[in-house]
Formats: structure tokens, C-alpha cells, sequence
């Protein structure tokens, strides 16, 4: 088995063991009288709200405490034996403890408007929470590249006279897309993967490449893996994987309202029948995971073909899919189940098949 397979494959069984381990603590929570223990134990103050969030705490640390194995294992353990981190245990544990910390920050506030919402409306707490995610997703999107991510990375715009900054920008410019500007992010404090990515809405679009990538790649190669992401901008696949998005989210959302309703007779509130909520929805999540994974796929390949178009070549796109295989290790062909089920990105192997490799690089615009 090759280095690659084995690493893929060792990544996805964890995952399934995480998840399914996941499950069972919720069966345990529902099955027994856990969770009815935790209500009473937590039943220290008055305010219905304070007690759901000190049920919550309760037993978010009990998850977090036989989850930490699992996670410590494939994100550090398997990193490390397959030589792609950087990290120290320190610096891991700092970078999960800042995202547990960044999380909590975020999910306090929706936590308390979505249990408001099972008190105020009762069995419709569907509709209202459905559009506070909605609203929630589209906050974040406009402000994670200037207040998340900088949080767990440097970033730098590249200098005006980088060769590739300003072939970005007039690229970008050829299509009519104004970014806020090219940036380079640390990635290689953590890993030794590459990644590149268009991130933010409105004012706030920015090219986000990884110093691994700056550092790896050639130029055209930078160039094709950026038009790609261009690609996915003005293909709108943001706006209609977004619209897609909220038709699963509201359609889960009734019919696992409908379920709980029925589980609890009605008392949604219940804090000793959240459990059964959150098994509800994951397991709704895991259902329709592949519906969204095939239209990722799809717009993964429109994206190749709009970069493949621009540039008038697909040879610099695909040698900078086999180079991105190379270093984050990706299985270039896995099993047809474990893609339709788990791969939002169509393999390397069909990417590549897909892709002209007839086509000369176009030359370089004016450097200003």
C-alpha cells in the first residue's frame, strides 16, 4: 500500500471512530440516566438560561475529556508518523486549546438563541433557528479573513513587486474581480501541507496563498491553482452551494423538529432531551453529507475548466494537482464509495484526466 493510501486510509477510519464515539456518548446521555443526572447536577441557579449552559459545559467536558484521545492521535500521533507536522505537543495542544477558546466565543451566543428559540416557539424553533444560521454563515464569511483567521496565523501581503502578487491581481482584474489584496500565511508553523484559497465576501476578498505553496510551486503553477479558486468566484458556486445549503438546513431542521417533537411530547425544551436533538442532527448531517460532496465535486470540476479556459492550458493546473497530491499526501485514486460518501473534491486522478495538457503558458502581463 502506498504512503498516501495509508495515510488517507488511517485518516478515515479515525474519523468514523471519532464520530461514531460521538454517537454513542449521546445514546449514553438519552439511554440512561446520565443526562438526567447532569440537569440535576447543574440545577445550581434559577435562571433556565445559566442552567442550560452550565448542562452544556457539563457535558461538553465530559465529551471533550474521552474525545481528546482520538483527536490527539490523528492530529498529532498520525501527522507525525507520516512526517507532515511541525508541531510540537505544546504547539498542538496551544492550537487546540485557541480554537476550543475561538469556538466557545462564537457558539455561547447561538447556543442561547437557539435553546431561546425551543422555549419561545415551541415545535417551530425549525423556522427561526434555520434563519439565524443563515445570517450567522454569511457574518462569518464577510469577517473571518480579518478577525479569525489571523488568530491562528500571520499574514502578509506580498510585496508589489512579487511576481506573483501582481500576476494575481491582473488576473483578477481581467475578469473583473477586485480583492482586497494577495496575501501569505504561515501554514508551515503547523504543517507541511500547501493550500490556496479566495476567502471574505464584498470589500473583504482576499487571495490567501500558504508560505508551503509560495515555496514549492512554480509560478504558472501558483497562477492555475489561483484561477482555479477565481473560477469558483465568478462560476457563483459560493451563492449557489449557499443556496443549496439552506434548502438542507431547513428541510433537516422540520424534520428533525418533527422527531424530537415527538421523542419528547412536545417538551423541546427538555434540557435532559437535547441529546436526542444533537444525535438527530448529526445523523442528519451524516445522510445528506454526500448530496452536498457531489455538487462540491461538480463545481471543483467547473473550477479546473474555467482555469484550464483562462489560462489556455490545463497543464499548469495539473502539475500543481500532482504536486499538491505529493505533499499533503492525498490518495489520488480512492475507493468510488469512500469518495461519493466522504470527498468533497473529486480525485486527482479524474481531475487530471479531465484537464487539456495541450496549450502554452500565456505570457507574463507587464510588470507595473
Amino acid at each position: 500500500m502506498s504512503q498516501s493510501k495509508a495515510y488517507q486510509r488511517t485518516k478515515l477510519v479515525l474519523g468514523l471512530v471519532s464520530m461514531a464515539a460521538g454517537w454513542a456518548y449521546l445514546l449514553v446521555l438519552v439511554l440512561t440516566h446520565l443526562a438526567a443526572s447532569l440537569v440535576s447536577a447543574t440545577q445550581i441557579v434559577t435562571n433556565a438560561y445559566l442552567h442550560f449552559l452550565l448542562f452544556s459545559l457539563a457535558a461538553g467536558l465530559i465529551a471533550q475529556v474521552y474525545a481528546l484521545p482520538l483527536a490527539f492521535l490523528g492530529g498529532y500521533v498520525v501527522e507525525h508518523r507520516y512526517q507532515l507536522s511541525n508541531q510540537t505537543v505544546v504547539a498542538w495542544a496551544r492550537e487546540q486549546l485557541k480554537g476550543t477558546l475561538v469556538a466557545a466565543v462564537i457558539g455561547v451566543p447561538l447556543a442561547l438563541i437557539f435553546y431561546a428559540c425551543l422555549r419561545i416557539f415551541g415545535s417551530g424553533w425549525w423556522l427561526p433557528v434555520g434563519g439565524v444560521m443563515i445570517v450567522f454563515s454569511l457574518v462569518i464569511a464577510r469577517l473571518a479573513p480579518t478577525l479569525i483567521f489571523p488568530l491562528f496565523y500571520r499574514f502578509d501581503p506580498l510585496p508589489a513587486n512579487h511576481p506573483v502578487r501582481w500576476r494575481i491581481e491582473e488576473l483578477c482584474r481581467s475578469v473583473g474581480l477586485g480583492i482586497e489584496g494577495v496575501f501569505r500565511f504561515n501554514l508551515s508553523k503547523t504543517t507541511k501541507k500547501a493550500n490556496a484559497a479566495f476567502t471574505g465576501l464584498g470589500a473583504s476578498k482576499r487571495v490567501l496563498l500558504a508560505d508551503t505553496l509560495l515555496d514549492n510551486f512554480s509560478d504558472h503553477e501558483i497562477l492555475a491553482v489561483t484561477a482555479h479558486e477565481l473560477g469558483h468566484f465568478k462560476l457563483n458556486h459560493l451563492w449557489k452551494g449557499m443556496a443549496l445549503g439552506v434548502v438542507i438546513t431547513f428541510v433537516g431542521l422540520y424534520i428533525v423538529a418533527k422527531v424530537h417533537t415527538g421523542f419528547t411530547s412536545g417538551e423541546v425544551a427538555s434540557l435532559a432531551t437535547l441529546p436526542w436533538l444533537a444525535l438527530l442532527l448529526g445523523l442528519y448531517s451524516f445522510t445528506t453529507t454526500p448530496v452536498s460532496n457531489a455538487y462540491s465535486r461538480r463545481s471543483e470540476f467547473a473550477a479546473d475548466k474555467y482555469s484550464e479556459e483562462l489560462l489556455g492550458n490545463g497543464r499548469d493546473l495539473a502539475s500543481g494537482l500532482e504536486r499538491l497530491a505529493e505533499l499533503n499526501l492525498a490518495d489520488r485514486d480512492p475507493h468510488p464509495v469512500v469518495e461519493f460518501l466522504f470527498h468533497s473534491h473529486p480525485s486527482i486522478k479524474k481531475r487530471v484526466a479531465a484537464l487539456g495538457s495541450q496549450g502554452v503558458n500565456p505570457p507574463d502581463p507587464a510588470q507595473p
